[in-house]
């Protein structure tokens, strides 16, 4: 099979070398140069996805996997159409259709009859039906469900360990039509594998949701569902510190019954999918409460432990204070929505003066984003912001000025900090 993936990004490249790793001839298409003649040179544009440096070479190398900036030309070569181009959205949650329309325009140009095209990239209820099938037929002369197939099919993949999510999670798919998603479904079972589950409602493998509505509802509900728990953990945690209880325990003790699935509290939820999607779902649900008080819980949690310190250390201004951590989460190179920016900015409207390291960026990187990268000046408080593996061994020695330190993952080893007036979030 013919195949063109639209985006190589963080999860398009991924997903066009899987496809090729199954013996499919794969087209990449990217509006930029750089990726492209990196990934027709088999070299991986971005680092911390594991086994792609060694898989997209493989690929390459087979003559299973090109790339072009030609959308157009490629989807005029292929069967089968993925595309992962970003969506953004603003504070409010109202999306910004520019790239993806640009990318589905491209499309339309090069679509020819009985071809296969699935968006991945999550969407508002109702995006495919009614705002990529015309936009496809307008540009294509052809109509949708008759001459060609559109289905959408989320990805349920974290950065990282994008094969491993691949083969463990159930593919979601739905269609315009009965035809669009059993051609959707025929075509996920060629490409990808999937572990033997005996967890699952269903076997694992490829799901007919029955519409592009309910599989476009179903990564939003599941996203959403996370930020809503983590927002209650938060809230949990923010009791307890008020009473002196160790919420750690209190959730362990909770999760010992199987009804209960309590996530952890933490100082930020970032990352392209958390903080996004609860907010698309509120613009499809402008009246879901409890999905907007847990967003607005979550987003205040990077005010909240600079809170803590403030209390710990007592009056912020002028000291110098050291962000552990721009990335939004531990072992990825992403600040995407990281809590890294409000935290550094609720401690500038404090006085105080914060500085940010990174074991995964560099000073010009940390620079790049409007942070000041700690360069050995003196810092007296320290916030856990990130929970990268290294933290876990960093100790009072490596920053012996310190005297207060907010974890706000609970990430450093008490024992290495003694002498340090350690804080944590709930207790």
């Amino acid at each position: 099979m013919n195949i063109c993936v639209v985006a190589l990004g963080k999860i398009g490249l991924p997903l066009a070398v899987q496809f090729a790793d199954k013996g499919h001839k794969v087209i990449g298409a990217d509006v930029n140069e750089k990726v492209v003649e990196l990934v027709n040179a088999g070299t991986e544009p971005f680092p911390g996805e594991h086994d792609l440096d060694v898989k997209l070479k493989k690929a390459v190398d087979a003559g299973l996997l090109t790339a072009t900036t030609d959308t157009a030309a490629a989807v005029a070569q292929s069967e089968a159409v993925v595309v992962v181009v970003p969506l953004f959205v603003d504070a409010e949650g109202t999306p910004d259709f520019g790239w993806m329309d640009a990318a589905t325009r491209a499309i339309a140009q090069g679509l020819k009859p009985g071809t296969l095209v699935s968006y991945e990239t999550t969407l508002p209820v109702g995006t495919t039906r009614t705002r990529w099938a015309p936009m496809l037929e307008e540009g294509s002369g052809l109509t949708a469900g008759e001459d060609f197939h559109l289905v959408f099919s989320p990805e349920r993949v974290l950065t990282g360990r994008v094969f491993a999510d691949l083969r463990r999670y159930p593919k979601l798919v739905g269609g315009i039509d009965e035809a669009s998603g059993a051609r959707g479904v025929a075509f996920y079972e060629q490409v990808l594998d999937f572990d033997e589950r005996t967890d699952l409602p269903r076997p694992n493998g490829v799901w007919d949701l029955g519409t592009a509505e309910a599989s476009e509802l179903a990564k939003l509900a599941e996203t959403t569902y996370r930020d809503v728990n983590i927002g209650l953990a938060n809230q949990f945690a923010r009791f307890a510190d008020k009473n002196d209880i160790d919420v750690k325990k209190v959730i362990e003790a909770c999760n010992s019954q199987p009804y209960s699935h309590i996530h952890q509290p933490g100082i930020a939820v970032g990352g392209h999918c958390i903080p996004i999607y609860p907010r698309m779902y509120l613009w499809n649900d402008p009246e879901a409460t409890v999905v907007r008080s847990a967003r607005e819980a979550n987003a205040a949690m990077p005010e909240y432990a600079v809170d803590l310190l403030a209390a710990a250390y007592g009056d912020l201004k002028g000291a110098a204070v050291l962000v552990l951590g721009a990335a939004y989460r531990g072992g990825v190179k992403e600040t995407a929505f990281s809590g890294v920016f409000p935290t550094v900015e609720a401690l500038k409207a404090r006085g105080a003066v914060p500085y940010v390291s990174d074991p995964m960026y560099t000073d010009e990187e940390l620079a790049a984003h409007g942070l000041t990268p700690h360069q050995g000046e003196t810092v007296t408080a320290a916030i856990l912001q990130a929970d990268h593996a290294e933290y876990r061994e960093l100790a009072a020695s490596d920053l012996p000025d310190v005297k207060v330190l907010v974890d706000g993952r609970r990430t450093t080893d008490p024992a290495r900090w003694e002498g340090v007036r350690r804080v944590v979030i709930g207790g």
